[in-house]
């Protein structure tokens, strides 16, 4: 079968979202790769590609070698940090000023949906841009760490009880946040359109929402370069690179 050109998918996904009452998005690390943020799962140059999860990005890893940790996500801090949103985080934040994007669901941890100026944004696999302490559990903002933290090689400490600080993402042998899970399932549970934007649905349990959602009759589409375990139930699905797409997207509808 013959794949849609460009305009063709912009005018369908248009189509559908106008008959939308309820429009929510799913993001994954594909909306993000356009602004200098590493794929964590891709083949050729995700990070697991060069790094062991479990030996640097593990609950384990943190509490046992906190070295290593940090020497693994000071760099990811960084780039977090000082990336900017592109064209698919802007158009999205449009859209949702517009009322027609009612709440993102993401599983990236690079607070860019929020940079571009998105409000209702669910984050399932938390931040890399704030950090709490384990043992006082005191709230420490980025930008109280970040000079100390960037430039040199210590292990950041708590400023009131000295412990080792966590940013605040979930690692693996980690359960999700709760509040955000419960917004997520609480907005996709309201959705007739999901659209996937960057994500190939291989990661548990934030797949099911797109999925749970689909099988209580949302229509769903996936804007991903590749094509994903749930395109057998997709009523559209766009491979085309995000930071091109939603744009025009944005621009059919606004």
């Amino acid at each position: 079968m013959k794949q849609p050109a460009f305009d063709e998918l912009v005018q369908l996904a248009a189509e559908m979202i106008n008959k939308a009452r309820y429009l929510v998005v799913f993001t994954g690390a594909g909306i993000s790769t356009p602004s200098g943020i590493p794929d964590f799962r891709g083949e050729k140059e995700g990070l697991w590609q060069r790094y062991d999860p479990m030996r640097v990005a593990s609950r384990t890893a943190f509490l046992r070698t906190p070295n290593i940790f940090y020497d693994w996500f000071r760099p990811l801090f960084v780039t977090s940090w000082t990336a900017q949103p592109n064209p698919a985080h802007i158009g999205l934040a449009d859209l949702e000023k517009a009322g027609i994007v009612k709440e993102i669901i993401t599983q990236n941890i690079d607070g860019l949906h929020q940079k571009a100026g998105s409000r209702n944004v669910s984050e399932l696999h938390g931040s890399a841009l704030t950090f709490r302490c384990p043992s006082c559990r005191s709230y420490i903002p980025s930008e109280n760490i970040f000079q100390e933290f960037t430039t040199g090689t210590e292990i950041p400490l708590c400023p009131n009880c000295k412990t080792i600080i966590k940013p605040n993402v979930v690692l693996f042998e980690e359960t999700l946040p709760v509040a955000a899970w419960h917004e997520a399932e609480y907005e996709s549970s309201k959705a007739d359109v999901i659209l996937v934007i960057g994500s190939a649905l291989e990661v548990y349990p934030a797949s099911t929402i797109p999925h749970n959602a689909v099988l209580r009759g949302c229509n769903l589409m996936i804007n991903n370069l590749t094509v994903t375990p749930l395109n057998n139930l997709a009523s559209l699905f766009i491979p085309l690179d995000a930071a091109e797409f939603i744009p025009k997207l944005a621009e059919q509808l606004l």
